[in-house]
């Protein structure tokens, strides 16, 4: 089975499984199908963290993250005041990293695929050929990104036409840059003739990534973060991503109290779960970052005891307000336009990926000659420590601009486990909301026995300490229960939409339900 943000992608990923291939080639072809149907998020340019489960019970992950150039430095998107000059790290080439994901692709294939390289291309390759039919979501995001696409480049872009829901977008451009990279390898995009196109359209645009930077990229295996709550098994991503160590926090913080009995999306099972998130987010701001270049207090800030003690000061009959709230005490905002997909395979793999070029279509630039937007991935660096990035999250030394450092991300691709099975897999593009995303994911499944379906297209809310408001999609929630919120003393954000989680429940070995987000055009396909 795959799920994941476009019907195209699902289907060549679940093709490649009927050929007899596994879920990690399924995995190539799925990433590289969502750079063509879905290039809001979908890309070659970007980056992104795999997690995954072999048949035999064997874990691990894979960080594919951009990393910073190696002319970046710590002040660069500063001005002469030591003021944040708005816009530099969130549109143009001065806001791309290093792209990540064809090494990412190819790394997982030389490790774990079994079919030809060729074999889980070409049909992504005839998808870009033959081209795209327009979604009514895809033609509105088209549309709201249009000025920025003609303020950023400079010359005439595919984009810059206006597409109608049912038009179709061909995509020969890529599919000639797919058909080099599939003949040539991962070198082609690294150091190859692409790879020097790349560079030279950068730079022309004022960028400062250099043909080392590519030739220097590599991903890099990690052991992912696990934990137990109750009888499951979470596995969920490692640093540079905060999305592993988060969910820990929160599952610990809130693993004493009484859930079910809360009833779902009840008052008090809100205030729980707002001030645990709070609390989280707090250290996220403070402690987390690249662990190549800083030491997180892993074992000091995931200890059950410290957790306890987060919590100690919190009552259903008092708010905490987040000004009074700061990381613990111990010796020593991002994109809403990310996508996920998750994918169980006939032999029992399973893998759950997030993928990103931050904002919607990234940078806003678009290479015309190689056929793909680029990240603007920079901004999730600290900037300026203690300032927001576009998506509200406060950034902290940890996380300052550093040449070849990874920038923080909330990715949380995410598998689960119960009683030593496979049980579930899943995640969500959302930014900072990805966390508590899956969080209410996997607490609508398990306390609330909801089905995958019902789980992630169940309304949600998120808190991320600062701001210090709850947001909310107020459409979907009891205006009473608003009403109780309000009169408490929180203050409400009302957001549309939070996320958009695909996910995997493992009913039995042969019985696997797909859950695919109604908020976005997600498809589970299996067979």
């Amino acid at each position: 089975m795959v799920v994941s943000a476009r019907k195209e992608a699902s289907q060549i990923g679940i093709n490649i499984l009927k050929k007899g291939g596994n879920a990690f080639d399924a995995m190539v072809g799925t990433e590289l199908a969502l750079a063509v149907s879905y290039p809001s998020a979908g890309n070659i340019g970007g980056g992104g963290f795999m997690v995954y489960r072999k048949f035999d019970g064997s874990i691990g992950a894979l960080d594919y993250r951009e990393k910073a150039p190696l002319k970046s430095y710590e002040t660069m998107y500063l001005d002469e005041n030591n003021e944040i000059i708005e816009g530099l790290s969130v549109m143009g080439a001065l806001s791309v990293g290093v792209p990540g994901t064809i090494a990412g692709v190819f790394e997982v294939h030389e490790k774990f695929g079994s079919l030809p390289i060729e074999e889980i291309i070409k049909p992504v390759i005839e998808l870009a050929n033959k081209g795209v039919i327009v979604t009514r979501n895809q033609s509105e995001r088209i549309k709201e990104n249009q000025k920025y696409f003609k303020l950023v480049n400079r010359d005439e872009i595919l984009f810059n036409k206006e597409f109608k829901i049912n038009d179709t977008i061909k995509y020969s451009n890529l599919a000639s840059t797919l058909n080099k990279i599939m003949l040539n390898g991962k070198d082609e995009f690294y150091r190859g003739e692409t790879a020097k196109k790349l560079v030279s359209f950068i730079q022309k645009n004022g960028g400062i990534i250099s043909l080392e930077d590519l030739e220097k990229y590599k991903p890099k295996w990690r052991e992912p973060i696990v934990f137990k709550y109750d009888d499951l098994k979470i596995i969920s991503m490692s640093p540079p991503s905060s999305g592993g160590i988060c969910l820990n926090q929160i599952f610990k913080m809130i693993e004493p109290y009484d859930l079910e009995s809360y009833g779902h999306n009840s008052v008090n099972y809100i205030k729980l779960l707002v001030e645990a998130e709070k609390r989280s987010f707090a250290d996220r701001s403070h402690f987390l970052g690249d662990t190549d270049f800083i030491r997180i207090p892993l074992n000091e800030i995931l200890n059950q005891e410290y957790l306890l003690k987060r919590m100690q000061d919190f009552s259903f009959e008092k708010i905490t307000v987040s000004n009074s709230l700061s990381h613990g005490n111990i010796n020593i905002n991002e994109s809403e336009e990310t996508t996920h997909y998750s994918i169980v395979d006939q032999f029992g793999n399973a893998v759950a990926v997030t993928t990103t070029l931050n904002g919607s279509f990234g940078s806003k630039l678009y290479c015309e000659e190689l056929g793909f937007f680029l990240n603007n991935e920079m901004d999730d660096f600290s900037s300026k420590p203690g300032f927001p990035n576009m998506y509200g999250l406060i950034g902290g030394e940890a996380n300052k601009i550093e040449p070849e450092k990874r920038m923080l991300s909330s990715m949380s691709p995410t598998i689960v486990e119960k009683k030593g099975k496979l049980y579930m897999t899943l995640g969500t593009p959302g930014g900072s909301t990805i966390i508590t995303s899956v969080l209410q994911t996997i607490l609508n499944v398990h306390e609330f026995k909801m089905s995958m379906n019902e789980a992630v297209n169940s309304p949600r809310f998120h808190h991320q300490w600062m701001p210090d408001s709850i947001r909310i999609e107020s459409s979907r929630f009891n205006p009473k229960i608003k009403n109780e919120l309000l009169e408490f003393g929180y203050k409400l954000s009302d957001k549309g939409s939070i996320g958009r989680v695909d996910g995997i429940l493992i009913k039995s070995q042969n019985k696997l339900e797909g859950g695919a987000d109604k908020r976005g055009d997600d498809t589970a396909i299996g067979y």
